[in-house]
């Protein structure tokens, strides 16, 4: 047993000390992901990683400060699972990130531009954000396994054989359900 999953399992027992000791832990790795994902942002993205896996943390392990007496944490099977719903946590802040900037009230449509670079324009990011997220949820209703592993490559950045250990999948299903997932977002996102 990991040394993480023993904290988790910790913060299962209703330990809150344990969720102080599990950020310095993960926080490095939490970290590298949200790198990888901010980079596949288009340019304008505000969010820098350490505010993404800051704020995703909160809403995985919520501070007893911010919560009533007595801190209810949610509960997580193992280092992987955790870094599923971290990786879903994430996820759920961009995409509310990108609506949010979508709405008329925060600008709608308008697009932030430099007075140096006025002849430039750049599509809005959080169009595409919004497209994936439709699609990803059509995909979630059709193969929710393939949603799982597409999240997880996707905005968490694994690669297939961690996703697979993740899911406890072969790496061979793996490998099919990703080229069936791309071929499926494909379809739902450019060809309609």
């Amino acid at each position: 047993m990991s040394e993480v999953t023993h904290i988790l399992a910790q913060i299962d027992q209703g330990d809150p000390q344990a969720a102080e000791k599990l950020l310095p832990l993960v926080y490095d790795e939490l970290r590298k992901l949200a790198a990888a994902r901010l980079t596949h942002e288009k340019p304008g993205q505000t969010l820098q990683a350490t505010a993404l896996v800051h704020e995703a943390y909160l809403r995985l392990l919520p501070t007893p400060d911010s919560l009533p007496t007595p801190p209810s944490f949610p509960s997580f099977h193992s280092r992987g699972h955790f870094f599923a719903a971290a990786a879903e946590a994430m996820r759920r802040i961009l995409i509310d990130r990108a609506r949010r900037r979508s709405r008329e009230r925060h600008g709608g449509g308008l697009i932030r531009k430099d007075l140096d670079t006025i002849d430039l324009a750049a599509p809005e990011a959080s169009d595409d954000l919004l497209a994936l997220d439709d699609a990803l949820t059509r995909l979630a209703a059709a193969d929710e396994q393939a949603a799982q592993l597409v999240k997880l490559r996707y905005f968490a950045g694994l690669t297939l054989a961690q996703v697979a250990e993740t899911l406890d999948i072969s790496p061979r299903t793996a490998d099919r359900l990703w080229a069936y997932a791309r071929a499926f977002l494909h379809a739902e996102i450019y060809e309609k």
